[in-house]
C-alpha cells in the first residue's frame, strides 16, 4: 500500500488520498497500473481533477546554480470535477501510459546508476494542484535499447552514471526539454583515443534512435573533442538474431579517425 497523505486544502479533518501503484514496472510504449483510494473527510470535498505525473530528477545550470531539480516528464488526467461527501470511501484505477522517449531506470537486471523516476498523484483543487511524493517506478529498456546496451558491455565500456540532462539533442525528435546520457568508461581497444563514451535513446513507435558521444583524447599540440554521431534501427531489428557490438565498434572507430579543425 500507499502512504495516506491529508489533502491540504481542506486542513485538518479533510479527505486522504492513497496511491498503490500495482504495477510499477513497464516499458517505454506500455502502461503503469494502479488505484486512487480517496477516503472523505469531516465535510464534503469539491475537487476539480486528478492527473498523475511522471518526474525525474534532472541536471540544470541557471545562472551561477548548477545541481538537480525534480522535473515532470508528462502529465495524464485521471479524471475529471466531482465531489466526495464527508465520510464516503471511493477507488479510482488508473492506467499510466508511458512515454518511448521515458527515461530507463534498469537495464541488464539490475538498477541505472543514478536512476531516478516516480509517479506522483496531483488533486487539483480551486485550481492549485495538491503534489503527492512520489511513488517509485522501474522502467527497462525497449528491445532495442537493450541490445545497444548489450553491444556496449560486450565491448568492454563499463557503464559509470546516468543522469537526465537539460537541453536538446539536435537532429532528434526529442519529445521533452530533456534527455537522459548514460555514461560509459572506454573500452581497452579504445581507451588509448578517448575517455569516455555517452549513449542517448530518442525513441518511436517505429523505432529508436541512438546518439553517441565520445571523448577524443587530445594529443601534444590539440584539446580533447567531443564527438557525435547517431543511428537508428527499427524495433522489427531487434527481434533478428545477431551481434550488434561490431555495429556500435564501427560508430566510435569512425568517429575517433574523423578528423576536426586541428586533426
Amino acid at each position: 500500500m500507499g502512504i495516506k497523505r491529508i489533502l491540504a486544502a481542506f486542513g485538518i479533518g479533510g479527505p486522504s488520498i492513497d496511491t498503490v501503484v500495482t504495477q510499477p514496472h513497464a516499458r517505454p510504449g506500455e502502461q503503469l497500473e494502479g488505484y486512487i483510494d480517496l477516503a472523505g473527510g469531516e465535510v464534503d470535498a469539491d475537487i476539480d481533477e486528478i492527473a498523475l505525473s511522471l518526474a525525474a530528477r534532472v541536471e540544470v545550470e541557471m545562472g551561477d546554480y548548477e545541481g538537480q531539480v525534480t522535473r515532470e516528464v508528462s502529465r495524464v488526467p485521471v479524471c475529471g470535477a466531482f465531489r466526495l461527501p464527508a465520510g464516503e470511501n471511493r477507488r479510482i484505477p488508473f492506467t499510466y501510459p508511458v512515454s518511448y522517449q521515458a527515461p530507463l531506470t534498469d537495464a541488464g537486471g539490475q538498477p541505472l546508476p543514478g536512476a531516478m523516476l516516480g509517479l506522483s498523484t496531483d488533486v487539483v483543487i480551486d485550481g492549485a494542484p495538491d503534489k503527492g511524493d512520489l511513488d517509485p517506478v522501474r522502467i527497462y529498456p525497449l528491445p532495442a535499447q537493450d541490445r545497444v546496451l548489450e553491444a556496449a558491455h560486450r565491448l568492454g565500456f563499463v557503464l559509470v552514471k546516468t543522469d537526465v540532462e537539460q537541453g536538446r539533442l539536435v537532429g532528434t525528435r526529442q519529445e521533452f526539454p530533456f534527455y537522459q546520457e548514460l555514461e560509459f568508461r572506454a573500452a581497452p581497444q579504445f581507451k588509448s583515443r578517448m575517455s569516455e563514451m555517452e549513449l542517448s535513446f530518442v525513441a518511436d513507435q517505429q523505432g529508436v534512435e541512438t546518439v553517441v558521444e565520445v571523448d577524443k583524447r587530445g594529443g601534444l599540440f590539440t584539446e580533447s573533442q567531443d564527438r557525435f554521431a547517431r543511428f537508428r534501427v527499427g524495433h522489427a531489428d531487434a527481434e533478428q538474431p545477431g551481434d550488434w557490438a561490431p555495429m556500435l565498434a564501427e560508430t566510435v572507430e569512425s568517429m575517433l579517425q574523423r578528423r576536426g579543425i586541428f586533426g
